[in-house]
Parts: structure tokens; sequence; C-alpha cells
């Protein structure tokens, strides 16, 4: 049973607050309706779309935190960071992330979202990457959301920093590094 559109708009704005980076189309299944009717209902809720919920909630709250790079040179849109402790990104991949001919995204994109995510959870105003290992354990295509989740492992015998990125498509991974990376304290 449909619900009425007081009640779904009620309901829509409950679960935006609880999950705030739910997509339209995860909202329109949810709700059994179009994606042009949660689009409708936000904009007379006056409720952004996904991609400026995140770089709101990324801006207010690691604008002054991230010391390595601007939070802006991050690939993707950072969600959640503990300095010197973990970090998780997102990005959607779209046209200018993937091959015209087959819609499979290049590689050089998950890479770079892995490694400025590695960079930007180092507590340390310079963080460079020395080197990595990576392993892509499948394909990824247009019009999936990528999430990279970065854990600080500890130091090497070189006192560099390693951080292990695994990126997902949902529960897949999709892309695993170690990232052994040099600061300035060292």
């Amino acid at each position: 049973m449909k619900k009425g559109k007081q009640q779904r708009q009620k309901e829509l704005q409950e679960t935006i607050e609880a999950t705030p980076f739910v997509t339209d189309d995860e909202l329109a299944k949810k709700f059994s309706v179009s994606i042009q009717t949660i689009r409708l209902d936000r904009m007379e809720l006056q409720i952004p779309e996904v991609r400026e919920r995140i770089k709101s909630v990324a801006h207010q709250e690691w604008t002054e935190t991230v010391k390595a790079l601007s939070i802006d040179d991050v690939i993707g849109e950072v969600v959640d960071l503990v300095l010197d402790e973990k970090a998780i990104s997102i990005m959607d991949i779209k046209d200018e992330h993937v091959f015209s001919r087959n819609d499979i995204a290049r590689g050089h994109h998950l890479f770079a979202q892995a490694n400025s995510l590695a960079v930007a959870v180092i507590d340390d105003e310079l963080a460079l990457t020395a080197s990595s290992s990576l392993k892509f354990t499948r394909q990824v295509k247009r019009g999936e959301r990528v999430v990279a989740k970065a854990k600080v492992r500890g130091l090497d015998e070189k006192k560099r920093t390693i951080v292990e990125v695994t990126s997902y498509v949902g529960q897949e991974e999709v892309f695993s590094g170690t990232f052994y990376m040099y600061r300035s304290e060292e």
C-alpha cells in the first residue's frame, strides 16, 4: 500500500537525517516511487542532493583537520576521518572516469582515490607516498559507487607510515593497496 505524500516526505526526511549519504536511487527503491518523485520531495523539503550533502559534511568537519593536502585535493568525498587512524571516502564513477568503449573505470582513478585518502589520513603537514603495492580485484563500471576505507597500520623498518586502503562497491572488494608514506616528522 502506497503512503501518502506527507507521510512519505516525513519518512524521507527522517531517513536522510539518519543516513545522509543515501542516494536518490536507494530512496526511490525504499519508498517504491520514481527517482523523479524523490527529487521533487527533496526540493519541496529543501534537502540538497547527496553530493551536496557529502560536500557539506566534509567541508564542515575536515577542512581544518586534513593537514597534508587541501580537502579539495582528495579524490572522492571524505565522509569519515580520524587522523593517523582511519578515513573513508566515496566516489561515484561517472563518464569522465571510464573508457568510452566499455564503461569500465580507468584504474588510475581508483588508485588516486586510495592514494589521496592515504595522504589525508596522515597527521602531518607533509605526507608523500614512498611506495605502494596494489591489487585490482574486479572491474568497476560507470554508475557504481566506490567506497575507499583507509587504516593506518603503524611504521615499517624505515619509519614510514603504513596505510592500508581497501575499496568496495557495495560489499564487494574491488581494489586494495598498501601505501608506505613519508612524513616530515621522520
